[in-house]
């Protein structure tokens, strides 16, 4: 007799309460909102307490993803920020270049967004890390951005946003690398409050973002006792027209600055402006080399004449080598001339630019190479220009970005910061993006500071950030101010590389016990009670799996 046993029916599986990431329809507008928001945060939009949120959109976007997946949503976000901010590249050299320098920028944001999926299981063991995970990340991301490749391109920092933020005062304290850490640290905060399940309330999480950056008032700036004032002119010539062919307009450059100083000097003449001590022309006023040129020398001579006061004149100059020039300033003294002893050469001139690295294998990318027909040969010292009462220190154009460019010139004995610029190949969000890096400077340095350009925007920079006397863009101006050179050191420029190098080496720690405990789990299992390493997204979702997970995500 055969007894047949009816097979009980299966048991559908408990639904899985392994840590989810977003859906990917919520994840990916995310991403591209965090670009967007941090795009906002610049000039010429200055809406600075968007980059917060910047910060924990992405955050929010990545966690719990695969790094690969993190990857692709941070390149999004990437793509979204520094296309619009960049733009200004391709105005007068085509697509190509701006394309390949913010598809290569956007690559490390990419990274970032890896970085951070890959440490989500550290937050998700101990929830209270994440705000100071994400600022961490963002510190790592931008020490390598602001080396690599070529020495980098530290444009975009997070820190560069904040110009008419309290979270600017922190530079005082540990420069762009605490600014960027601070910023990040309150779009940690706001990242978890959102997510929040469990814990410390989501109100006190947010008021904790906004605190961190309330604190950046009581930050003392100025830069303390200095010496005695002096009187500062910025002549601004203009040029006739906008484009890459300023440089064939070299002379007519040249003939507006001397104009515009010879003007100046007929003010003073009749009374209308007080004598000043020290003029300062833009970065390529002289195009003209005046070391070779009798009718270029002439001209500034006349112009320093007639200003009796010493002229730092931007000027680009033949050699050493064959095919090869230099980006420079120097001082041109009235009654004297040149002073080859007073000149500073920029240190570092920008790739693909003012020279062609790789030059054969970049010619295949694009003929646009062909135009840069001399390569810029680099200085090999900080810009620390004696003039007139005081010491200036002189930085070139894109140098304002580079942390330590800048601190040179200020632990070498420069009372006062000048920035040279020519923004005539760009537009005017390029120049106000540029006046926001002045701005910090003059903050972590305590200097009383200026941009000089030859379009604008110029104006001067007091060590608390603020601007006076801006110019307007595409015009002629001179503007003169007072200006205390200082000797004091703020605590950012006597730590110096410091708190940039132990942010970045927390955040490979970071990383490192994030790596344990993925290899824990990975050990233990799902069956252990330990989420699976990368989770997939469910093919049904609950209402708490669309708000961000289920209620184990709790920390």
């Amino acid at each position: 007799m055969v007894t047949m046993v009816e097979a009980a029916p299966e048991t559908p599986a408990p639904p899985s309460t392994a840590p989810r990431p977003l859906p990917g329809r919520v994840a990916v507008p995310m991403a591209v909102a965090a670009g967007l928001t941090q795009l906002l945060a610049f000039p010429r939009y200055d809406l600075w307490w968007l980059a917060p949120v910047s910060v924990a959109l992405l955050a929010a976007a990545v966690h719990r993803r695969r790094a690969r997946a993190g990857f692709g949503l941070g390149l999004i976000a990437g793509l979204v920020f520094f296309g619009p901010l960049l733009e200004w590249t391709n105005l007068h050299t085509g697509m190509l270049p701006w394309v390949l320098l913010f598809v290569a920028e956007s690559l490390f944001i990419g990274l970032l967004g890896a970085a951070a999926a890959y440490a989500s299981p550290l937050v998700d063991r101990h929830r209270w890390t994440w705000p100071l995970l994400t600022a961490l990340l963002w510190v790592g991301q931008e020490a390598a951005r602001d080396r690599l490749p070529f020495g980098g391109f530290p444009w975009g920092r997070l820190a560069f946003s904040q110009g008419d933020a309290p979270t600017l005062r922190f530079a005082a304290l540990g420069g762009a690398p605490l600014v960027t850490f601070v910023v990040a640290l309150a779009g940690g905060l706001l990242v978890a409050a959102a997510w929040r399940r469990r814990g410390v309330p989501t109100v006190l999480l947010a008021a904790g973002a906004l605190a961190v950056a309330a604190v950046g008032l009581l930050v003392p700036v100025g830069g303390g006792a200095g010496d005695k004032p002096v009187r500062v002119a910025i002549v601004q010539g203009n040029v006739p027209r906008l484009g890459l062919d300023f440089n064939a307009q070299r002379r007519a450059v040249l003939e507006n600055h001397v104009n515009g100083t010879v003007e100046l000097a007929g003010r003073v003449t009749t009374g209308q402006e007080r004598q000043p001590d020290l003029v300062i022309w833009p970065e390529n006023s002289s195009d003209v080399d005046p070391f070779l040129d009798p009718e270029a020398a002439a001209a500034i001579s006349r112009a320093a004449d007639s200003i009796k006061a010493p002229i730092l004149v931007g000027a680009v100059l033949r050699g050493p080598g064959e095919n090869e020039v230099r980006n420079a300033g120097v001082v041109w003294l009235p009654g004297q001339g040149l002073d080859e002893s007073r000149m500073y050469v920029k240190q570092h001139p920008v790739p693909f630019a003012e020279y062609i690295p790789l030059r054969t294998i970049a010619r295949m990318v694009s003929k646009e190479v062909d135009r840069v027909r001399s390569d810029f040969v680099a200085g090999d010292a900080p810009g620390v220009l004696p003039m007139g009462p005081t010491t200036i220190g002189d930085v070139i154009c894109f140098e304002v970005a580079y942390d330590g460019i800048v601190r040179d010139t200020v632990t070498a004995g420069a009372g006062l910061l000048a920035v040279q610029t020519n923004n005539a190949t760009f537009d005017e969000s390029e120049a106000r993006q540029q006046l926001a890096m002045v701005r910090l400077r003059a903050v972590e340095h305590g200097r009383d500071s200026l941009m000089a350009s030859t379009v604008g925007v110029s104006g001067f920079v007091r060590p608390d950030g603020s601007v006076e006397q801006e110019t307007g863009f595409n015009t002629p101006g001179v503007v003169v101010a007072d200006l205390t050179p200082r000797a004091t050191r703020t605590l950012a420029t006597q730590l110096g590389y410091w708190p940039e190098m132990v942010l970045s080496g927390l955040a490979v720690a970071a990383l490192v016990a994030a790596a344990v405990i993925r290899r824990r789990r990975l050990h233990s299992g799902p069956g252990a009670g330990q989420a699976p390493l990368a989770p997939q997204a469910p093919t049904t979702s609950t209402a708490s799996d669309e708000a961000g997970g289920t209620r184990s995500e709790a920390g």
